[in-house]
């Protein structure tokens, strides 16, 4: 790293400690040359993988299309968003400890119904009444007698 002030790369570190909620660093440099201070942010970098969709294509990860699909299961239930937002959490962190650059959405869906099954049985049905394409009643059946 250099000195923003001279170009110097020697810099001391003055202060440092956790910002936006513990996602990232912020450390406080001096510069030993130009005796100049300044701030440095830093942001942990959990690397990106992308989604295998069922036509082929391949798309990057978006947490936010993820947390769209399930509220949209979880509308008008008496679950709290703590407990939706745990199961997010809880998802996304057995996606990125895969360590996998591609993951197929089937594996992705099949993570999210098994943690809704455990929260809401109708969420859970909402959910792969959509993520399994269910065409009629039949299907509905089916699915509830396996609960």
């Amino acid at each position: 790293m250099n000195c923003p002030y001279c170009g110097n790369t020697s810099l001391k570190v003055t202060d440092k400690r956790p910002y936006n909620r513990g996602e990232g660093i912020r450390r406080r440099r001096e510069c030993l040359k130009c005796r100049k201070r300044f701030t440095t942010h830093e942001k942990i970098d959990q690397g990106d993988f992308y989604v295998i969709k069922k036509d082929s294509t391949r798309e990057k990860f978006s947490r936010e299309k993820l947390e769209r699909g399930v509220q949209r299961a979880f509308e008008k239930r008496p679950i709290s968003k703590e407990q939706i937002e745990k199961m997010i959490n809880e998802v996304e962190e057995q996606l990125r400890r895969k360590g996998k650059k591609e993951i197929k959405s089937s594996v992705i869906g099949e993570i999210i119904m098994k943690k809704m099954k455990k929260i809401d049985n109708v969420a859970y049905i909402r959910f792969a009444s959509v993520y399994r394409n269910f065409q009629d009643v039949q299907d509905f059946k089916k699915e509830l007698k396996e609960l």
